[in-house]
């Protein structure tokens, strides 16, 4: 029995020391100049000081056209709108795509403003360091919560509003995921060795697609991966966790007031396609298009016909309200 006891208590400690040692090779932060060669579009990435904190961002098009801000989602970066960064700038906007605070290659502090405010405040803070009076912003997913805010709180700042499958209540903290990334003490310990996970990354991309697999490719995951290794990124996405809030995008959202374009893949796993129609109520003059065999990344797997309603959206002046399937 003793001889039990002592190979469990053996094991255990293997266990214990294994994740130690796992947590303190993490790198402390991701370098720009040493994954140069992993990320996409690098040719057009600048940085810029917004406050005390050092943003990353890429820029295409010409200064003078009409400015564009496309803002990722949760745990993600610039990488999610490659395929249509140059697109969008080749149909003739200034296209702006920043790493969120404490994501991709932006500054991570320790004690960052890690809330969908916060985050919304630095992109106003962006635009000014930029000298961007207005825009049209477009956000994916928690980059929508996002971009909602920045109509929310900075009208004045926001031309028209294209929000891709926004988060817009505090649902998704109920995935497994997500519960372990808000929990203290045990989360403290095990979300890093999940966000760090190169395997449970994959498993999590093909996941948001819908019949599109082969928009996944290692390239993708391993440019995705690098920044997640990071010790002061699982630290954003486990504060981000912590201090969500996004159930005033729902309650507040009848106040928003710009032009405004949903758009929805119709097999979503993240975001129900039911909260697409909520919001479409909600919005005064909104327009709701739904892609067919689509998931949650409408701008990877449809990025042709994603390009063109943006620009036509743009270009609209006419009533909104309408639903479409493409």
């Amino acid at each position: 029995m003793k001889k039990r006891y002592w190979i469990a208590g053996g094991a255990t400690a293997a266990a214990g020391l294994a994740v130690a040692v796992k947590l303190l090779s993490r790198p402390r932060d991701v370098d720009w100049n040493k994954n140069r060669a992993s990320i996409f579009h690098s040719e057009h990435s600048r940085f810029v000081d917004v406050g005390d904190v050092r943003v990353h961002y890429q820029e295409a098009g010409d200064v003078t056209s009409p400015p564009l801000l496309l803002l990722h989602g949760f745990a993600s970066s610039t990488l999610v709108w490659s395929r249509v960064f140059l697109k969008l700038a080749d149909a003739g906007f200034h296209v702006i795509v920043p790493d969120l605070l404490g994501y991709g290659y932006t500054g991570k502090p320790r004690n960052g403003e890690y809330t969908i405010k916060g985050q919304a405040k630095m992109i106003v803070g962006l635009l000014d360091a930029l000298g961007i009076d207005r825009a049209m912003i477009v956000g994916s997913s928690y980059g929508g919560a996002v971009a909602a805010t920045c109509a929310l709180d900075y009208p004045e700042r926001v031309e028209r509003l294209v929000l891709v499958a926004p988060v817009n209540n505090n649902r998704p903290l109920q995935f497994k995921l997500m519960r372990v990334f808000g929990s203290r003490v045990v989360g403290d310990v095990i979300s890093p060795l999940l966000i760090g996970s190169r395997r449970l990354l994959r498993r999590r991309m093909k996941r948001v697609y819908d019949r599109h697999k082969w928009v996944l490719d290692e390239d993708r995951v391993q440019a995705r991966h690098l920044p997640l290794r990071a010790s002061s990124t699982q630290r954003a996405i486990m504060r981000t966790v912590r201090l969500w809030d996004a159930d005033r995008i729902s309650r507040d959202a009848h106040l928003i007031s710009q032009p405004t374009l949903l758009l929805w893949g119709d097999n979503d796993p993240e975001i129900p396609l039911a909260d697409g129609k909520r919001l479409h109520e909600e919005i005064a003059g909104s327009r709701f298009v739904i892609f067919n065999n689509c998931g949650h990344l409408p701008h990877e797997e449809y990025w042709e016909s994603f390009v063109e309603l943006v620009t036509n959206f743009a270009r609209s002046s006419e009533d909104l309200d309408n639903a479409d399937v493409a």
